[in-house]
């Protein structure tokens, strides 16, 4: 089973993005170990990146867009590939370091718009489910 993590600065603050946010996670329980992990500040994550052995994303707005099927093929193909793991990585406000993207093996753009931070963890949970129910045959998508 694919371990998956988001890595993100901040903390949800408003109670409807906890409440979607445990939704998901609820969800994805079915499909994978699914954990989130908060940091307060951004320099906070680079040592964190750079000792994990799991395949990292950094979610940025020029990395490559991905349909949702492509995006659900690399989270199927990353064990095939010695990946037991992924870590998403959602900066602060004030975008990303580059150091924290040079971390990464892929950048991933959701879209040439920008989102808030705290709203972009509930669309990439959303988007981590909408992938394995797409790879486990289910009908949400």
């Amino acid at each position: 089973m694919l371990r998956v993590t988001v890595l993100c600065v901040g903390t949800l603050k408003e109670d409807y993005l906890r409440a979607a946010a445990s939704e998901y996670q609820k969800r994805l329980g079915a499909y994978c170990t699914f954990t989130v992990k908060e940091c307060r500040e951004e320099r906070e994550l680079l040592p964190f990146l750079q000792s994990a052995r799991a395949y990292k994303i950094a979610l940025c707005v020029e990395g490559r867009m991905r349909s949702s099927e492509e995006l659900a093929e690399l989270l199927c193909e990353l064990p095939m590939r010695g990946h037991s793991s992924v870590i998403f990585v959602i900066g602060d406000s004030d975008g990303m370091r580059r150091e924290t993207k040079e971390a990464c093996d892929l950048r991933l753009s959701f879209s040439p718009m920008t989102f808030p931070h705290q709203l972009m963890r509930i669309i990439l949970m959303e988007q981590i489910y909408r992938c394995m129910n797409i790879n486990g045959g289910g009908k949400y998508h």
